[in-house]
């Protein structure tokens, strides 16, 4: 069963009208003509999602992947074709430097498009995300010969790209990692084996790019002897052509939860001479660089959790309006379930938890763009702190709202949920990995308070609730929303302030902030989640008097954001009551 529409006119409205893209453009120096061509960018993909990418979904995760005793992987039906039409039609380039043969589109429009991809089909489109990710590495960090031989392929989709940060004895303790880099003339020869690395082998790009995290011979202990290292699966001769292939194989696949047509790859490196590799950064700096890569990953990743929850809302709301069961109140006939007032909730909260969280997604995308212009230095630190202070919650939040959401859709199919024909179960499978990789949600929670809130003694969060607060105060809310609801609002960050402080006030006692993180997290996250709504529903009216909604398109985002004032927003008092109770 399959429902996907890429929803466009959602996506356009957030990226005009609530992050502002024209004067995103303006202030960052971004191509306005971006603006211009928003619409066409957005349609295309979405065909291409659901006519290519999607159809493959279902037959992909039934079929899986296959493995050769030579390491070579070969996937699903139909996922190289995809591909390849992914690489034709430039999508991989989108965001990246127009030097390396990038089109220079702003980051949140970028995300936009990504978003579609993960909600056709989720173990496809983490090919791209980690390419992406190895490109803003390698951009960052890596010398100017390693960008000009290997970021056009891979900007251009041609090569794709991995992160190998894990082993089987380090795992979140990167530290421990047994890898090892030994110099020789001008490169390095790897050796040691990395597990769960996704798009580690696969047949649909030429050339893998691995991005490997090793120990150097004699270097300090821990994270700060860690280096990091650009591995070809194919060695890159000097006029830019394959040469011989490099001495790395996959060992094996993961046999996972979900994400089937995924390969999760257990790597092998240096099984016979040592794999040659190319150091990125400064030696014993592997980190920092790697984070470069990590922390807009991040952000992706909260991406892919707006992206299961829109499929699986899109695919709950299509088998409740086909769906005969009961009477419901009011009306005297069996008929379709999406009458009953039970299910009218359980879809309301998917449609407004699904909104709140892209738009709360493409506010912290936006300030990848701010963060990287050349703004005057006091608002390009505020930027910096607002993407820092972001990047956990989103990550956090629409990962865990986004496993609420699918378990809804199936709730919503009844018995037929559980059954595999129906396809929910499969978003439900894929959804649960999102919560762990690019560091657990405990890790975004602890994040959040130790590095972001802690750190800076509260000052990012304090901008950010100063900023909700001006929200609640608006005059034009007042026409809107109803005064319980505004009231609701502005106890919420009042609550918030509390919340601050006590993390400040306990920020020696680090079991206490490792105990009460992950409620900080998601009451931090509702709570900014609904000031989006909020903005959303202003700029909605303001859209509608200038004939850039229609009226049915604001009456509708109206009835979701009133939902989600009524109906997610009170969640916040239960972490507050939590917070509280633990300091």
């Amino acid at each position: 069963m399959s429902n996907y529409t890429a929803p466009v006119e959602d996506m356009g409205f957030v990226l005009r009208e609530v992050v502002e893209l024209e004067k995103l453009c303006s202030e960052t120096g971004a191509d306005a003509s971006t603006i211009d061509i928003l619409d066409t960018v957005l349609e295309a993909a979405g065909k291409l999602a659901k006519e290519e990418i999607e159809p493959i979904n279902k037959p992909g995760d039934l079929e899986g992947l296959k493995i050769n005793n030579a390491g070579e992987v070969t996937t699903a039906t139909g996922f190289k074709e995809a591909y390849h039409h992914y690489v034709e039609g430039g999508w991989g380039s989108l965001q990246f430097d127009p030097k390396y043969g990038g089109q220079g589109v702003p980051f949140v429009v970028a995300a936009s498009v990504q978003e579609m991809w993960h909600s056709a089909n989720m173990s496809w489109g983490l090919c791209p995300l980690l390419t992406q990710g190895a490109v803003e590495a390698i951009t960052h960090n890596a010398s100017d010969e390693l960008k000009q031989r290997y970021l056009p392929k891979l900007i251009s989709g041609k090569w794709s790209g991995t992160m190998n940060l894990t082993e089987g004895d380090a795992g979140t303790d990167v530290g421990a990692l047994k890898t090892r880099a030994t110099p020789e003339d001008d490169h390095y020869l790897i050796r040691g084996q990395k597990i769960y690395i996704t798009w580690g082998e696969h047949d649909m790009a030429e050339n893998i790019v691995h991005l490997v995290l090793a120990r150097l011979p004699n270097a300090p202990e821990g994270v700060k002897g860690i280096s990091l290292f650009l591995v070809p699966k194919i060695l890159v001769n000097d006029d830019g052509s394959l040469g011989e292939r490099n001495d790395l194989k996959a060992l094996s696949l993961e046999e996972k939860i979900g994400i089937h047509a995924c390969p999760t790859c257990v790597m092998s490196y240096g099984d016979k001479t040592g794999a040659i590799g190319f150091l990125i950064g400064e030696e014993n700096k592997g980190i920092q660089c790697m984070f470069t890569m990590m922390n807009n990953a991040r952000l992706t990743v909260g991406l892919q959790g707006v992206s299961v929850s829109e499929r699986a809302y899109q695919q709950a709301l299509s088998f409740c309006n086909i769906r005969v069961q009961g009477v419901a109140p009011g009306h005297k006939e069996a008929g379709p379930i999406v009458r009953h007032p039970d299910v009218q909730r359980m879809l309301s909260n998917m449609k407004s938890i699904t909104e709140a969280s892209r738009a709360l997604t493409y506010s912290a995308c936006a300030e990848v763009d701010f963060a990287a212009s050349d703004l005057p230095t006091e608002s390009l630190s505020q930027h910096k702190r607002r993407l820092g202070l972001l990047t956990p919650i989103v990550k956090g939040w629409c990962t865990e709202t986004a496993q609420e959401v699918a378990s809804l859709s199936l709730q919503c199919h009844g018995g037929m949920g559980y059954i595999e024909e129906t396809g929910i179960a499969q978003i439900v499978r894929d959804a649960r990995i999102l919560p762990i990789y690019e560091g657990t949600n405990g890790i975004q929670a602890m994040d959040l308070v130790g590095r972001k809130i802690i750190s800076d003694n509260g000052l990012g969060m304090n901008e950010l609730i100063f900023e909700m607060q001006e929200c609640a105060n608006k005059d034009s809310l007042k026409e809107l929303v109803s005064t319980a609801q505004l009231s609701r609002f502005k106890d919420s960050l009042y609550a918030l302030e509390n919340a601050t402080s006590l993390v400040l006030s306990n920020s020696e006692n680090k079991q206490h902030s490792g105990q009460i993180a992950f409620d900080v997290l998601m009451m931090v996250g509702t709570i900014t989640a609904t000031w989006q709504m909020l903005k959303s529903l202003d700029k909605a009216k303001i859209a509608f008097e200038s004939n850039a909604v229609s009226a049915d398109f604001f009456e509708e985002k109206s009835k979701t954001v009133n939902h989600f004032l009524n109906f997610i927003l009170p969640r916040y008092l239960s972490n507050f009551a939590t917070i509280s109770s633990a300091s």
